[in-house]
């Protein structure tokens, strides 16, 4: 199974066997504006730069932004709301995140998923890891966020 698959939360459940290296998918969007960037800073990220427009201009940012970890969050949702259907849900065990550019109210976000790799367990024949891309992206094809994440994928079928 190659090519590229659309966002459709009706998608039935992937298990290791369903995956391939190579295979993509792509979420639907979300679009940030000011309240979320500031609401999701207020409670967990409280810096000048993503809770007040005029300090943030002060800034590297020259106005605000969203916290990454935000960024990350709005991710997660795209992930669980896209047709990238994990039997037995996203089960991370490993993750490396960057942020190239800053997220900023008015972006549309989009997550574009690549398996990267598709290994069964030698110890646990009931399943095994996929290693997935994460790019997110803006409205504009800006790269927002790139996260690697390494994921335990049940197996339909035990080695």
């Amino acid at each position: 199974m190659t090519g590229l698959a659309t966002s459709d939360p009706t998608r039935p459940l992937l298990y290791l066997e369903d995956l391939e290296v190579g295979q993509r998918f792509v979420t639907i969007t979300h679009t940030i504006d000011e309240a979320q960037i500031v609401e999701f800073a207020r409670q967990f990220d409280p810096q000048p730069f993503h809770l007040d427009a005029v300090a943030a201009q002060e800034t590297m940012f020259g106005g605000l932004a969203a916290s990454g970890w935000h960024t990350a969050a709005i991710t997660m949702r795209l992930f669980v709301n896209s047709g990238f259907n994990i039997a037995g849900g996203l089960i991370g065990v490993e993750v490396e995140v960057t942020w190239p550019r800053p997220t900023r109210a008015g972006d549309e976000l989009h997550v574009e998923i690549e398996v990267a790799s598709v290994t069964p367990s030698r110890s646990r024949p009931d399943r095994g890891s996929a290693t997935v891309r994460a790019t997110t992206c803006n409205q504009r094809g800006e790269v927002l966020q790139v996260m690697t994440a390494k994921m335990i994928v049940p197996r339909r079928v035990p080695a």
